[in-house]
C-alpha cells in the first residue's frame, strides 16, 4: 500500500467539459495522524451539481481548486487509523472521492452497515440521492396524497427515486420526462402512470397530454423549457422544488426559457430551490421508511457503474450528456 491514484482538475472548462479538463496523477498512500483514517475507496459518485464546482465563481459549495484532486461522494472501507467509533476494517462513507486512498477526520466520516445491502446503495438509495429526493417531494414541495406530480430527468438516479416515492405516498398520478425510449419504459416498469421522451417534440405539448388535469407538483432536475412547461401546467397553489438545472450547465448562453415567470404571481406558484444538506433532521426517518420499502420490495433502484478511478471523468461526462440509469457510480 504504497501507491495512490487521484484525478485532479487541469483546467476550468468552457461550456461542456472534455477528457482534457482532468488529469491522472501518482501519489503517495497518505499516512494518518491522530484522529484520522485512511479509507480505501470502493465505489464514489459523479453527480451533476460537480459540473458547477468546475467554474471558478462563488457559488453555495467552493469551486474546484486547479491541479488538485477533485472531490465528491464515496465508500470504503478503512485501512489505516483509527478514530472515535471507527476501526480497521469499517465501511465508511466520506466526502473525499476521485481517489484510491482517502485521508480524513474521523470526525467527517459515517459508518455504515454493508450487511444492509450493496455499499455502493449507500451514494445512491440509501445516500444523499435518497435523501434528496425524499426531502425535495415530502418537505419542500410538501406533496399531498392525490395530486399529480410531474418530474423532470425522471430516469435518473434522484428522479427515479422521486416517482416511486410520489406513489408509494399516495400520489394520485405521476409523470415523468426522460431522454431515450428505453428509458421512457423504465418509469413505467418502475410505477410511473405516464412518461414521455422530452426529444419527441415540445415538452409542453407531451406534459399536457400526460397530465390532461394539470400539475400540483413539480421536481425540477432540468430547469429551462421543463421548468417553463411546468409553469403553464401547474394548477393553483402548486408547488415546486427546484433541484437542478442540468439543461444549462454546459450552456455559455442564458437559458432561453422560462419565459412565463408572470404567471407565478396569478397562479400563486412556489418554486423554492432546495440544498439536501439543509435536510438532515431528516435523515433517520428517510432511512427508516426508506429501508422498509426496500425490504418489502416495493421500492427499486438502478446503478449504472463504471470501472476504474481512470474511467471516472468518462463517468461523468457520460452523466452530462445522460447516458446514466439511475446512479452514476465508479468502482475502484
Amino acid at each position: 500500500m504504497t501507491s495512490n491514484r487521484e484525478i485532479h482538475l487541469a483546467s476550468r472548462p468552457q461550456g461542456w467539459p472534455t477528457a482534457d479538463n482532468f488529469r491522472l496523477v501518482e501519489t503517495e498512500v497518505p499516512t494518518p495522524g491522530p484522529g484520522q483514517i485512511v479509507v480505501r475507496n470502493q465505489f464514489m459518485s459523479v453527480d451533476p451539481y460537480m459540473r458547477g464546482r468546475m467554474n471558478d465563481v462563488k457559488s453555495y459549495v467552493p469551486p474546484f481548486a486547479l491541479d488538485a484532486p477533485l472531490d465528491g461522494g464515496a465508500v470504503g472501507e478503512v485501512v489505516a487509523g483509527g478514530a472515535d467509533g471507527i476501526s480497521v476494517g469499517d465501511t465508511v462513507l466520506h466526502g473525499l472521492g476521485w481517489r484510491e486512498y482517502a485521508l480524513l477526520d474521523g470526525r467527517s466520516a459515517r459508518r455504515v452497515d454493508p450487511d444492509v445491502g450493496p455499499v455502493s446503495a449507500y451514494l445512491s438509495v440509501l445516500g444523499m440521492t435518497g435523501l434528496t429526493a425524499y426531502a425535495g417531494l415530502l418537505d419542500v414541495a410538501a406533496m399531498r396524497p392525490g395530486e399529480t406530480v410531474f418530474v423532470s430527468g425522471a430516469a435518473g438516479a434522484v428522479g427515479s427515486m422521486v416517482g416511486q416515492i410520489a406513489k408509494l405516498r399516495g400520489a394520485g398520478r405521476v409523470v415523468g420526462s426522460a431522454g431515450s425510449p428505453a428509458k421512457v419504459a423504465r418509469l413505467t416498469e418502475l410505477g410511473f402512470d405516464a412518461a414521455f421522451d422530452y426529444h419527441d417534440g415540445p415538452v409542453r405539448d407531451a406534459l399536457k397530454a400526460a397530465a390532461p388535469d394539470g400539475v400540483d407538483v413539480y421536481f425540477d432536475n432540468v430547469g429551462g423549457e421543463h421548468l417553463e412547461a411546468a409553469i403553464g401546467a401547474m394548477n393553483l397553489h402548486g408547488r415546486a422544488a427546484i433541484c437542478g438545472m442540468i439543461a444549462q450547465y454546459n450552456s455559455a448562453e442564458p437559458p432561453a426559457a422560462p419565459r412565463n415567470l408572470a404567471l407565478v404571481i396569478g397562479k400563486r406558484l412556489t418554486l423554492r430551490g432546495f440544498l439536501v444538506g439543509d435536510h438532515g433532521d431528516l435523515r433517520e426517518q428517510f432511512v427508516t421508511e426508506v429501508a422498509g420499502w426496500l425490504r418489502e420490495g416495493r421500492l427499486s433502484y438502478d446503478e449504472t457503474i463504471v470501472d476504474g478511478l481512470d474511467n471516472a471523468p468518462e463517468a461523468f461526462l457520460g452523466l452530462l450528456r445522460g447516458e446514466n440509469l439511475g446512479k452514476m457510480l465508479v468502482r475502484l
